[in-house]
């Protein structure tokens, strides 16, 4: 599996929607779900060219990120603070659409870690409704999702967009009441080659 740096050449520079378009193109689905996905989140680029940003009302593009320790035994949530959910770590593209640097770029900003790396393939797509806060209408985030490492002995520290970030084995992930989708991320990610 090839992991990279945030100062990897590829990562270096935002992306166009080209740029997104061809990694949902050649994005291998891992069931009928996923694939439904793809289809879904290539259609709603095409329909909207602002879909790369927070202004597109009807919804917009977002990196996460599942971060697994160096030992791939375990994984770091955040205790997300505006949702008041446990969540894997991830953002906004806006204007980006180079969604690898975007997971990433979210990944260290939100864990503290600056040496993460990632594979610039995602493991799984998921479109979900952000329900409607004060300033803000419901709206759709449509997430590429990503496998993020971190290096041993790294020390997380907690954002302002965080409530708490605590490292989960597969059981004690299991046990959290997390939306159906981050439970879909962690089979995906404790299946992966080399989990």
């Amino acid at each position: 599996m090839r992991t990279l740096s945030a100062d990897d050449p590829t990562l270096r520079d935002p992306g166009e929607r080209a740029d997104l378009e061809a990694l949902l193109s050649s994005y291998r689905p891992a069931d009928e779900r996923d694939g439904r996905e793809r289809e879904r989140m290539l259609a709603f680029l095409e329909r909207h060219p602002d879909a790369l940003e927070r202004t597109c009302a009807e919804g917009h593009f977002t990196g996460s990120a599942l971060v697994l320790d160096a030992e791939r035994r375990r994984v770091l949530l955040t205790h997300h603070r505006k949702l008041g959910r446990w969540l894997q770590l991830g953002g906004h593209a806006d204007g980006d659409g180079n969604l690898p640097r975007v997971a990433l770029r979210e990944s260290i900003e939100e864990s503290g870690i600056a040496t993460l790396t990632i594979d610039p393939n995602p493991i799984d797509l998921d479109i979900h409704r952000i329900p409607a806060r004060p300033g803000e209408p419901a709206h759709l985030h449509l997430d590429l999702r990503f496998l993020v490492h971190a290096p041993a002995n790294a020390r997380e520290a907690i954002s302002e967009e965080s409530l708490e970030l605590a490292w989960f084995d597969p059981a004690e992930a299991a046990a959290l009441d997390l939306d159906e989708s981050v439970h879909r991320l962690l089979r995906f990610a404790f299946a992966a080659p080399g989990t």
